[in-house]
């Protein structure tokens, strides 16, 4: 098997995003998941502090496991 490596273009093999192609931000080799971008997208709460002196909800990508990825050209 090929490692995935940042900006590979992986097809989702799981969950709720089976079947959707996307493109690798961040790999993370030791816990053995990897952020795609626009997919798995989490809500976080965030405190106000100097660089969002609002704070509030933030979007962003949580990760995936690489079993779960598929790598394709």
């Amino acid at each position: 098997m090929k490692k995935i490596k940042k900006e590979d273009k992986v097809l989702i093999l799981s969950g709720n995003y089976k079947g959707i192609e996307g493109m690798i931000v961040k790999v993370f080799y030791k816990k053995n998941k990897a952020i795609v971008r626009g997919i798995n997208m989490i809500k976080r709460h965030t405190k106000p502090t100097p660089k969002r002196p609002k704070g509030g909800i933030i979007k962003k990508e949580a990760p995936i496991h690489l079993s779960n990825l598929k790598k394709i050209k």
